[in-house]
C-alpha cells in the first residue's frame, strides 16, 4: 500500500514543524491522577467547548453524566437506558456537542438501539432552564442496520468544517464476511460526514457536495473515507484539523491512520500493512493508504484505543505528541512526531481496561477505564495546572475566546458568539488560521485573567473589541466585503502614516520656488 499524494503533502508539511520538537527531553514522571471512580462502564469523556469547563462522561448502559469544575461527584445529564441495547461492543458509544452549543443547546449521541442493535445517530438538547440537564425529546437523524453484534464503531465528532463525522465499523463477525468496508454502497466500514444543519427534503441531514461519492458519482453520498474495520476512537487535532484514527485490527495488527477525504484504508484487503489473503488479487493493486504506525499482538495486546494529539497549556507533553492505548493490556503509548517515521514509546502500564481517551477545553488529556474510572494524565515535572476558569466571572473560556469572554462577562454573550463563529468558519478551516488560533490560545489566558479582575480594563477591552466584532459580523455575511473594508482601512492607515513624510518633502520645494527663491549673491 502507498500513501495518497494528498497525505504525503500533509505529512511533509507537518513533519517540518514537528522535527524541532523531537529534541525535547524524554517524558518523565508521567502518572495518572484519579478523577472519578464508581462509574457504570464509562466509554468516553469530553467537554462541551462552551467555556464552562465541565466534563461529560458517557456510560455504555445509556447515561451521560456531567462533572462541574472542582467537583468530585458527577450528576445525571441524560438517561436513555430504555432505548439502548448494551453489552459487549454495543451501547451508548458516542457524544458530540454542536459547534454552536452555547446558543442552540444541541448535542448528538451514537448508540445501538433496542431491540435490533442498529446504530442510531440522534439529537438532543440541553434544558433551557437548567444547562446541567438535557431534555428527553429525541430527533433521530440516521439509522444504520448492524448485521452482527460487534464492530459498531461509536465515535462521533464535529470537524473544523462544522460537519458531523461518524466512524462506522464493518458490521462485525470476523474478516468482514460481507466485504462491506470496500463496498461504496454500504455505510459500514467507513468514515461518514454529514451536514446536520441542512435538511434534504424529509431527511433531517444532507451530505456535503465535496464528499467523494456525492451526487451522480456511484456510492453513498455520506461516505468520506472507506476501508475501515472498526474505528472505535479517533479525534481531530485542534491545531491542524487532521483526523487521527485508531482502527482496531483482526488478529495480527493494530493501526493508526490519518483519515483524509476519499482515502481507502485497506480493510479487508489489508490488516495494517499485512495482506490478509481474503482478496489476494487486490494486494498489489495499489491505491490504499498505509497506516502511519502499527503494532502487533505481542504481549497480550489486542485492540487499539485511539487518542489525541496533545495541545494543552501546561506542557504535560511536548506539543503535538499523540497519545493512545491498548484495551487489553492497559498500556498508554506516545507517538512522536505523530507521522510516518515517528517513534512509539510505552508511557504507562496502567492495568486499566482502557475504553477511551478524552480532552478537556484547555487540551489536557484523560483516560477512561471501562471498570468505572476517569483519570487525568499528569506530568509531575511540569508546573501545576491552573484551576479552570468559571463560565461567568470573566476569567477566560468561551471555547477559546478568552479575552472576549473576560470583557463581556460570559461565553454566551452575543459578541463572544460572533467571534467564536468567525473563528470556526473562517480561521479553523485553513492552516494559517489554525496557527493564529494556536498562538492566541497560548498567549491570551493570562491577559484574560488580568482583564477579568478589573472593571476599567473590561470596559476598555469592550471598546477596543467593538470594531473587531462589527467586522467579524460583516465577514460572516459577506467575506469579500469584509476583506475589502479591511484592505481599505489598512490603506488609509498607511496613507496617514506616510502623509507627514510627504509634507516634509514638499515644503522645501515650495520654499525654493519662484516666489520664495532667495536672490543669488
Amino acid at each position: 500500500m502507498i500513501p495518497t499524494r494528498f497525505t504525503k503533502l500533509r505529512v511533509g508539511a507537518l513533519s517540518g514543524l514537528t522535527v524541532l520538537l523531537s529534541l525535547c527531553p524524554a517524558f518523565a514522571a508521567i502518572q495518572l491522577e484519579e478523577l472519578l471512580t464508581g462509574l457504570s462502564s464509562p466509554v468516553y469523556v469530553t467537554s462541551a467547548h462552551d467555556g464552562t469547563n465541565r466534563l461529560f462522561i458517557v456510560e455504555q448502559t445509556g447515561r451521560i453524566k456531567v462533572l462541574q469544575p472542582q467537583a468530585t461527584t458527577p450528576t445525571l445529564f441524560l438517561d436513555i437506558i430504555p432505548k439502548v441495547l448494551s453489552g459487549g461492543e454495543r451501547g451508548l458509544l458516542g457524544l458530540a456537542f454542536h459547534p454552536n452549543y452555547p446558543t442552540n443547546r444541541r448535542f448528538f449521541v451514537n448508540y445501538t438501539r433496542q431491540p435490533d442493535g442498529a446504530t442510531v445517530i440522534a439529537e438532543y438538547r440541553a434544558s433551557l432552564s437548567n444547562p446541567n440537564v438535557a431534555d428527553t425529546q429525541e430527533t433521530v437523524f440516521l439509522v444504520i442496520p448492524q448485521p452482527f453484534a460487534n464492530h459498531n464503531g461509536g465515535m462521533i465528532e464535529f470537524g473544523p468544517d462544522g460537519f458531523l463525522y461518524i466512524g462506522m465499523g464493518d458490521g462485525g463477525s470476523g474478516n468482514d464476511p460481507g466485504n462491506r468496508a470496500q463496498n461504496i454502497n454500504e455505510l459500514l466500514g467507513k468514515m461518514l460526514r454529514i451536514n446536520i444543519d441542512m435538511p434534504n427534503g424529509l431527511i433531517p441531514y444532507s451530505s456535503p457536495p465535496d464528499n467523494p461519492f456525492f451526487g451522480a458519482t456511484p456510492g453513498r453520498d455520506e461516505i468520506y473515507a472507506v476501508g475501515l474495520r472498526n474505528p472505535f476512537r479517533w479525534s481531530f487535532d485542534r491545531l491542524t484539523g487532521l483526523l487521527f484514527a485508531g482502527d482496531v485490527g483482526q488478529g495480527a495488527r493494530e493501526e493508526i491512520d490519518i483519515i483524509t477525504k476519499g482515502g481507502n484504508y485497506g480493510w479487508r484487503v489489508f490488516e495494517g500493512s499485512l495482506c490478509t489473503g481474503l482478496d489476494p488479487s487486490l494486494c498489489g493493486a495499489g491505491g490504499f493508504v498505509t497506516p502511519i504506525v502499527e503494532y502487533d499482538h505481542g504481549g497480550g495486546r489486542c485492540s487499539i484505543i485511539g487518542g489525541y494529539l496533545y495541545r494543552g497549556s501546561v506542557a504535560t507533553f511536548p506539543a503535538g505528541t499523540y497519545l493512545y492505548g491498548d484495551f487489553c493490556t492497559g498500556e498508554i503509548f506516545q507517538l512522536f512526531p505523530p507521522m510516518s517515521g515517528g517513534t512509539q514509546t510505552l508511557l504507562l502500564n496502567t492495568g486499566l481496561s482502557i475504553s477511551s481517551f478524552g480532552e478537556d477545553e484547555v487540551g489536557e488529556i484523560y483516560v477512561v477505564g471501562l471498570g468505572g474510572t476517569v483519570h487525568r494524565i499528569m506530568n509531575t515535572s511540569s508546573p501545576p495546572a491552573p484551576p479552570p476558569p468559571t463560565s461567568g466571572g470573566g476569567g477566560g473560556g468561551g471555547g477559546g475566546c478568552f479575552i472576549a469572554t473576560a470583557a463581556f462577562g460570559s461565553p454566551l454573550a452575543a459578541e463572544v458568539q460572533v467571534l467564536r463563529e468567525f473563528r470556526d468558519r473562517s480561521l479553523l478551516t485553513h492552516a494559517p488560521g489554525r496557527l493564529i488560533i494556536a498562538a492566541y490560545y497560548r498567549l491570551s489566558p493570562p491577559l484574560a485573567r488580568v482583564i477579568g479582575r478589573s472593571g476599567a480594563l473590561r470596559s476598555l477591552t469592550r471598546v477596543a473589541l467593538g470594531p473587531v466584532v462589527w467586522w467579524a459580523r460583516v465577514a460572516l455575511v459577506s467575506p469579500a466585503l469584509a476583506w475589502s473594508v479591511l484592505a481599505l482601512g489598512w490603506g488609509c492607515l498607511v496613507a496617514g502614516a506616510m502623509l507627514p513624510f510627504v509634507v516634509r518633502r514638499i515644503r522645501p520645494l515650495h520654499s525654493n520656488g519662484p516666489q520664495g527663491r532667495k536672490a543669488s549673491p
